[in-house]
């Protein structure tokens, strides 16, 4: 009888596209935020729900090192970054459009490829610089215009898409030497909380039962991204990863046009595809490299 296995590599691609879904909603969710309230009052709601949701599936749990951690310094690393990439988007979602934040997002891959290496010594192959170049390519599609006129924004932008990718290079490393999905989005989560509580003070301000639902769905929407993609990058190279990661332009494609009417341009639609087909092209790649261990009978 056959046995039909999924590699790692699939199921980690799988847990990418849904936590690509997942970081659309939260990042839609922000961009609405931002626009009546300041940083710090989102962050210490948001992160206070999310470690509650963290320690909820600690307790559900028997087996596993629920919140406990030994890589302290990779944590301690991945959670200042965490910090500086959390405060950045929102700065970046607030001053620039949808388009202009994701042209920087597009170039994580690129700057995980760049650090891969030295860091997690997962230099990729050179079939992968290749996808990455045309992921990169199709980034540019969807900024018809270019960047130009540089603003305060594009430098926040610029600065999350570095911290981001160093949060999760970090996250690898954690990941690669233990199992430990929930300490992932905990503790990251405990240091935004702490550091946005000393600025709440100054810039709070009351806020109704409907804009607490949309931090309420932030905060489950953050979680669940979060724990599946420290899952995710336990099961595949940073490199392959974060070009996937860019499948949330398809999302937004879709948010857009249901919840704004927006119809994309052709330009929009061939971004996407190169999008898209240059992280198809890494994961069959990353599939099809690896030797292929078959169980005897």
């Amino acid at each position: 009888m056959n046995r039909v296995v999924l590699s790692s590599a699939m199921v980690g691609a799988a847990l990418i596209v849904a936590y690509t879904g997942m970081m659309a909603a939260a990042d839609g969710i922000t961009k609405f935020i931002a626009g009546g309230y300041a940083a710090p009052q989102l962050f210490v709601l948001s992160s206070a729900l999310v470690m509650a949701f963290a320690l909820a599936g600690a307790r559900a749990t028997d087996t596993g090192p629920g919140l406990r951690i030994r890589s302290k310094k990779p944590m301690i690393v991945r959670s200042v970054l965490t910090v500086i990439a959390s405060v950045a988007f929102f700065q970046a979602f607030r001053l620039l459009p949808f388009a202009d934040v994701f042209l920087f997002i597009g170039l994580i891959p690129l700057i995980a490829a760049v650090l891969s290496g030295p860091i997690l010594n997962e230099t990729p192959r050179p079939a992968a610089w290749a996808a990455l170049a045309l992921g990169a390519g199709g980034i540019l599609f969807l900024m018809p215009g270019g960047v130009s006129n540089a603003q305060a924004g594009h430098a926040w932008a610029l600065l999350a898409a570095v911290t981001g990718c160093g949060s999760m290079l970090a996250a690898r490393v954690i990941a690669k030497a233990e199992r430990a999905p929930l300490a992932q989005v905990f503790w990251p989560n405990a240091a935004l909380m702490v550091t946005m509580a000393v600025a709440l003070p100054f810039v709070w301000k009351p806020m109704s039962l409907t804009d607490m639902g949309w931090v309420v769905a932030y905060a489950a929407a953050l979680f669940a991204a979060r724990y599946i993609v420290a899952e995710a990058l336990r099961l595949l190279p940073a490199y392959v990863a974060t070009p996937l990661m860019n499948l949330q332009f398809v999302w937004m494609v879709v948010i857009g046009f249901l919840a704004f009417g927006e119809i994309p341009t052709i330009g929009t639609w061939a971004g996407v595809m190169l999008v898209v087909g240059s992280g198809m092209w890494l994961i069959l790649e990353e599939h099809l490299g690896r030797p292929r261990v078959i169980p005897a009978e």
